[in-house]
């Protein structure tokens, strides 16, 4: 079974209250890290953005609030459709102070996405070698 899922979803950036632009998201999950599942924001070929998001968290955020500080999720309906709305804040950098981005993504398609990652790492079944991770960690650092 291939240890990674890669979906690209069309979802909607709100750039500004009202005005909203398409972006892709590229949504990856890999066995490796099995509790984290990025998100590569792109638009016109470029990257916008990327976070690493936590699964469980992205699951919970379609059913009820969940999230505090940086990365808040919530479901939301709009009209007859289900959306997973997804707030980012962080350091725009230099003195532009912190930002927020809001993303809107269909909720069905979020849950599809996890769904595939399900079939690789059950929910509930993640696993880390703690003594792997710290070896890794420690060899990037130049430390043993």
């Amino acid at each position: 079974m291939n240890p990674f899922v890669h979906r690209t979803l069309t979802v909607r950036l709100e750039s500004a209250p009202g005005r909203r632009v398409r972006v892709l998201a590229h949504m990856s999950y890999d066995a490796e890290d099995p509790f984290a599942v990025t998100a590569t924001f792109t638009h016109e070929g470029l990257i916008v953005a990327q976070w690493r998001l936590d699964r469980e968290m992205v699951a919970d955020g379609v059913q009820r609030p969940v999230g505090e500080g940086d990365v808040r999720m919530r479901p939301q309906r709009v009209g007859a459709r289900n959306e997973l709305r997804i707030e980012l804040s962080g350091d725009a950098g230099g003195h532009a102070g912190r930002r927020c981005a809001v993303i809107l993504a269909s909720a069905p398609a979020v849950m599809s996405f996890l769904e595939a990652t399900y079939r690789v790492v059950e929910r509930g079944h993640e696993e880390v070698d703690v003594e792997e991770f710290l070896a890794k960690v420690l060899a990037r650092t130049g430390r043993r």
